[in-house]
């Protein structure tokens, strides 16, 4: 195996914005730090910040496209996020003080036939994953190549929405680590699952709008529609770009 991390990716608000990161310090049985830190919750959600709740609760890419194309930059010393999207200004802000000049800036991307996004929660103990566990997901640039290639069209690695990008392995590799441990830079994670795919990834992410199938092409590609795996970290250490990664056992 030669596969080593080509890009880490960071999501501080769930569903709105991504950041790419050349090196992380990850915690044993912890979400990435500052990965879904915040998350949207709609006027629906019966959510309240105080436990980790199930992503129905939130405003989120598979129901509104548009959000796919929000960058972000985290002042972690600040406590401030720089969010930008190709048809809203840009925008800096606290996301435990500030709430409502958020709720504001992203109203015109939220499509009306959708509960409205009201508040911005926090479980300051782990980020808000789609997994009821503190979950990194693993992703293999391989099998996105893969499916561009069934898709005869370039698939952005972003559309996945993944923690870790991994290169240099086979296409599919990575769903063989499940229940395995595996070794990156100084970390280790305990392979948990596969991870089912939803219509977030349909969105271009950078137009934010839906145009590409990518539920059909695993599906009649592979009879499935998962890409990539997630992992719990088993070990706490450093990774960074370039970092090899090894099967343990």
């Amino acid at each position: 195996m030669s596969g080593s991390v080509a890009h880490i990716w960071r999501y501080p608000i769930k569903s709105h914005g991504r950041e790419q990161l050349d090196t992380i310090d990850l915690h044993k049985k912890q979400t990435m730090p500052w990965d879904r830190a915040w998350a949207v919750a709609h006027i629906k959600a019966t959510a309240n910040g105080a436990e980790w709740s199930p992503c129905a609760n939130f405003s989120r890419v598979a129901h509104v496209p548009a959000l796919q194309a929000i960058m972000s930059k985290l002042d972690t010393a600040a406590n401030r996020i720089t969010l930008s999207h190709p048809e809203r200004p840009t925008l800096t802000f606290d996301p435990d003080t500030e709430a409502q000049v958020f709720l504001d800036w992203v109203a015109p991307l939220m499509p009306g036939n959708r509960p409205q996004s009201n508040r911005i929660i926090r479980v300051p103990s782990r980020g808000m994953t789609d997994t009821d566990y503190p979950s990194i997901s693993l992703n293999n640039l391989a099998s996105n190549r893969a499916v561009s290639d069934k898709m005869h069209t370039d698939i952005s690695p972003d559309r996945w929405r993944g923690n870790i990008w991994l290169d240099g392995l086979d296409a599919w590799e990575e769903f063989n680590w499940v229940g395995k441990k595996i070794s990156i830079g100084t970390v280790e994670f305990t392979v948990h699952q596969r991870i089912e795919r939803c219509l977030a990834t349909a969105a271009n992410p950078q137009t934010g709008t839906r145009d590409a199938d990518t539920l059909e092409a695993l599906m009649s590609g592979w009879g499935h529609m998962d890409f990539g795996v997630y992992g719990i970290v088993s070990k706490s250490g450093k990774m960074s770009v370039g970092d090899k990664i090894r099967v343990l056992a």
